[in-house]
């Protein structure tokens, strides 16, 4: 069996801090931010892209940290759970909305909710869009449905979520 590849240094700029690790080149996002970083508030799931449980936001756009290799994020600003803040309205919203019961999920939900939403903004349709050609997209159940269809939670707090998620939009107050 051929040995791993050597260790190199990896700066990284998470949640506004610059830190610099010595990571083999196959490390995951999501091992460096918690073996390195720990930042343990982002979760490994699945491990392999299909829960969503590892969701970071990379330069505001929303990554699987399990899929992610550390050294793509070099250069980038990433934001982890921890970097959203304690009271950010969207995290009081899926608290007042009953949007979480074991909370496993809820940091990955949060930050792709949060990614989602920048990407509304910005006009990107989903696979159920209905007008292409509208200049604004509402942000309707089923639009936040298949936005945040990659993120999975066992104990079926979905509906709560896309309330929490819908009752931020509305308001304006996610950015």
């Amino acid at each position: 069996m051929p040995a791993p590849p050597p260790a190199r240094p990896v700066t990284l700029t998470v949640n506004g801090r610059r830190t610099t690790a010595s990571l083999e080149p196959r490390t995951s996002l999501l091992d460096a931010l918690r073996e390195q970083a720990g930042l343990t508030g982002t979760k490994k799931g699945c491990d392999q892209g299909a829960c969503g449980a590892c969701t970071v936001l990379v330069d505001g756009r929303r990554v699987l940290g399990c899929l992610t290799l550390a050294m793509q994020a070099e250069g980038c600003h990433v934001v982890t759970i921890e970097g959203v803040g304690p009271h950010h309205p969207l995290q009081d919203a899926v608290v007042h909305h009953d949007g979480l019961q074991c909370g496993f999920c809820t940091p990955g939900q949060v930050c792709s909710a949060l990614g989602m939403l920048a990407e509304h903004r910005a006009g990107a349709p989903s696979l159920v869009t209905e007008d292409l050609a509208a200049d604004a997209v509402p942000l309707t159940s089923a639009e936040i449905r298949e936005r945040m269809s990659g993120n999975l939670c066992r104990c079926g707090a979905h509906n709560g979520l896309v309330a929490a998620v819908r009752e931020v939009a509305e308001s304006g107050s996610a950015r």
